[in-house]
């Protein structure tokens, strides 16, 4: 059971990321209209940065894909960790309505990692 709960939480999560990491390349997803101003500030200086958010779109992409399988699920994991760091360092500092959620998706990520413990320890061997 508790199998088939993480199947289906990993996929959501794998979704989630794979649809904002799309979004990044199509715009498909308008802004909020309000938004504090240190967020503006903070998205257009991504923006200035003119690789940055193809970079995050594509840890977002693939890191989602491999989040979403059982085999690769560690891997994933991984690649997403950064990404969601930035997330939760935005919310905390710049706009604290998004907390929630984003504490919602590290309970994830650290889930899936205890999990999955055994194919990282010959990483840190």
């Amino acid at each position: 059971m508790k199998q088939k709960i993480l199947l289906v939480i990993s996929i959501l999560f794998g979704l989630m990321f794979i649809n904002s990491g799309i979004n990044k390349f199509f715009h498909y997803m308008p802004m909020p209209e309000k938004m504090p101003e240190k967020m503006m500030l903070l998205i257009k200086a991504f923006m200035d940065v003119a690789w940055l958010m193809p970079l995050i779109a594509v840890a977002e992409i693939t890191g989602g894909i491999l989040f979403m399988t059982n085999k690769f699920r560690a891997l994933g994991a991984i690649i997403i960790l950064p990404v969601l760091a930035g997330i939760l360092l935005t919310h905390i500092v710049n706009d604290p309505s998004g907390l929630p959620m984003a504490l919602v998706l590290l309970a994830i990520e650290v889930w899936v990692i205890i999990e999955n413990r055994d194919k990282y320890m010959p990483m840190i061997k």
